[in-house]
């Protein structure tokens, strides 16, 4: 019992420094207006215009007032796979990962949703190597990151960027995004990241055939596309979203080397939008 408190205490005591380290890296936290003055910026330049519904939203509120509406897009299962990203920290807020990571720099990094479990110390314990590291943050065991395995009616195949959805065919095709919260720990035994995005031909369209299936019952909603760059505007694109609620547990190495190299050009994760609350500008689920 002793030696069990003692791993708990060393690993909580080297992880908290380790976020700590990050955030004098990567600057101060924004205060509470900062965010508010965006939201303010956010409605004002949307008010009148005709936006749809925008993303991400609270999953687990279901009321919206956004009166514009396009038709549900196909199951991804009749779609292309066209991109695999991931932010740090969840853009979604629901389910499993429902505390607040904090305001973070104002431009989307150290903000967004956690994983609101609890994980091991040894799950916790930190890895000796930078993992995805970039100017704005890296990823540390008991992070939070939501994948985003975003499809098209195009006639793509995967690539980089959000880009490879589109072509000179149809410019206008509907998106979905399959969307999976996972939480990185220091366990061999916990999921492949390398095996989750593995993607095939299957009946004459590119599939992400690992996504989990045991993660709850997917909330669908309209939306859009996410990002810090529509903090204070709106996306003119329409997204169908499916969220599942639950989180996986990955193996933070195998993320690591995923970042290493893949057909998604991905080396490190991108920032989150503020969650968008505002009822005029979230569809009804």
């Amino acid at each position: 019992m002793k030696k069990v408190f003692i791993a708990g205490f060393v690993g909580a005591v080297l992880a908290s420094g380790f976020a700590s380290a990050e955030q004098a890296q990567h600057g101060k936290v924004v205060a509470d207006d900062v965010i508010a003055a965006q939201r303010a910026a956010l409605a004002n330049n949307t008010e009148g215009k005709g936006f749809g519904p925008q993303s991400p939203r609270d999953i687990d509120a279901k009321a919206g007032k956004n009166a514009r509406l396009f038709g549900a897009a196909p199951a991804s299962t009749s779609m292309n796979l066209c991109n695999i990203h991931f932010h740090k920290n969840a853009e979604h807020k629901g389910g499993q990962f429902t505390e607040y990571a904090g305001n973070g720099d104002g431009k989307g990094y150290q903000s967004g949703y956690k994983y609101s479990g609890k994980l091991t110390a040894a799950e916790l314990t930190p890895v000796a190597v930078e993992v995805c590291p970039s100017e704005h943050s890296t990823l540390f065991s008991g992070d939070t990151i939501e994948v985003h395995y975003v499809y098209s009616t195009a006639q793509v195949s995967p690539g980089p960027t959000l880009g490879a959805c589109f072509n000179d065919a149809i410019t206008n095709p509907q998106l979905r995004v399959e969307t999976q919260v996972y939480v990185l720990v220091n366990d061999a035994k916990a999921l492949d990241f390398g095996k989750l995005t593995q993607h095939e031909m299957k009946s004459g369209l590119h599939q992400a055939t690992m996504i989990p299936r045991n993660t709850g019952k997917p909330v669908q909603y309209a939306g859009s596309t996410t990002g810090p760059d529509y903090n204070e505007k709106a996306s003119p694109f329409q997204v169908t979203w499916s969220v599942r609620p639950k989180v996986a547990k990955v193996n933070i190495a195998t993320v690591g080397q995923w970042c290493k190299g893949n057909s998604f050009k991905e080396d490190h994760a991108h920032g989150v939008r503020n969650l968008v609350i505002n009822p005029d500008l979230l569809s009804k689920i």
